[in-house]
């Protein structure tokens, strides 16, 4: 079976769904899912609405979350209500182990406990480690259903003050190895400003956005996103919105690989493959020193930047 084959209809999976009963469907309670950020949480989402769509998870599977989560992340689970029920996973339950109490209500759970430290999770698409971990192969998913399809239909952004059509650079990102330089931010905001007649917002220097419709906006009204490794590439794809996206802890397969308005720059850093978090300064500077292939040259930015903007002119 190809994965084309997976293409057809509402999710193209109905085949695969297995004959449960509305009587025999047992309850699911899937254990810290999907981690704590932006970004992991959306492609999370698309691949339980693919799994549901199978029938490898029953319907309205209950996500037992970890507390103190940022707004805009408990904002997303709450627009996600059709898709899970999300109750709250006590800290004392947080490490992988044996299953907490709350465990034996379900007649499946799907533990998902630090799952950024999975080996499995190491060195592959997030989709493909989400879905595999809800029971499908991912080879036999089209990569029309790895994309964001979820959100759109269900956060209606914001309309923004700015005028429609600006570039919107997003340079900083969940941690410090990831975020993108000071200088290098500077460079792609000096070339944007002397080459391209459009508006050009920067994260760095808009007020935080507080609301997720907000922050969707932000997005969807834009005419190219130039992000970091970064949650705004995921909220770019799914809005449809061109992005020029630069990784370099990972490999860009393994974050944008199903996106077909991503395109996708590696800066290789000179770090354990798939780093998800520093142990120090040492990787900190070592990440930085990635966004600089070329010393202090710039052309390479410059040519990068000429052909993207033109592409969408």
């Amino acid at each position: 079976m190809d994965a084309q084959c997976l293409d057809q209809g509402q999710f193209g999976l109905a085949h695969l769904r297995p004959a449960f009963s509305a009587r025999n469907r047992p309850a699911v309670g899937i254990l810290n899912g999907f981690g704590r950020s932006l970004g992991d949480s959306v492609i999370g989402l698309q691949a339980l609405t693919v799994a549901i769509a199978a029938g490898t998870v029953e319907r309205n599977p209950t996500l037992l979350r970890l507390p103190g989560l940022p707004a805009i992340i408990c904002e997303l689970y709450e627009v996600a209500h059709d898709i899970a029920t999300v109750e709250t996973l006590p800290w004392a339950d947080e490490k992988p182990g044996s299953l907490p109490d709350v465990a034996a209500r379900f007649s499946k759970v799907i533990d998902l406990r630090d799952f950024a430290f999975d080996p499995a999770f190491r060195g592959v698409a997030m989709i493909d480690f989400f879905l595999e971990r809800l029971g499908l192969d991912p080879t036999l998913v089209a990569h029309t259903q790895k994309r964001n399809n979820w959100l759109a239909p269900r956060v209606r952004p914001d309309p923004r003050a700015f005028e429609m059509g600006y570039i919107l650079v997003c340079p900083t990102a969940s941690t410090t190895m990831r975020s993108m330089p000071v200088a290098l931010h500077d460079a792609i905001l000096k070339w944007l400003h002397a080459n391209t007649p459009r508006q050009v917002l920067t994260q760095a220097m808009l007020p935080r956005e507080t609301t997720l419709s907000g922050l969707c906006g932000l997005v969807a009204n834009a005419s190219l996103v130039i992000s970091t490794d970064t949650a705004m590439v995921h909220l770019a794809d799914a809005y449809s919105r061109p992005c020029l996206a630069f990784f370099n802890t990972h490999r860009p397969e393994w974050r944008a690989r199903d996106y077909p308005l991503c395109q996708c720059i590696h800066l290789p850093a000179k770090l354990p493959t798939a780093l998800e978090f520093s142990r120090g300064d040492d990787d900190d500077a070592e990440a930085c020193a990635a966004w600089f292939p070329h010393g202090d040259g710039m052309a390479w930015l410059d040519n990068l930047l000429k052909a993207t903007v033109n592409s969408i002119d």
